[in-house]
């Protein structure tokens, strides 16, 4: 499953890295990257790791984490914009 969490406050690469350190260390995160032009951090969990986990993980960092949606959530694009259900 793959969860996107909106991160405020990235201003570097070093930022980036803690980030994405701090989500990895929850258990049950295979994957963890951030990015600050975004302003999002992308996980690759377990189905039962908790979005507070993830928020809590981020937010003892420092950072501004919230708002976390899986990423079916995320709008799908075809070649010639969104598709039609």
């Amino acid at each position: 499953m793959t969860k996107v969490m909106t991160v405020e406050g990235m201003m570097c690469s070093m930022c980036e890295s803690h980030v994405a350190e701090a989500l990895r260390k929850v258990p049950g995160v295979e994957k963890a990257s951030a990015s600050r032009s975004k302003k999002e951090a992308r996980v690759v969990c377990a189905p039962d790791v908790t979005d507070e986990a993830l928020l809590a993980a981020v937010n003892a960092t420092g950072y501004e984490a919230s708002h976390v949606r899986a990423e079916e959530d995320r709008p799908k694009k075809g070649l010639f914009g969104s598709r039609r259900k």
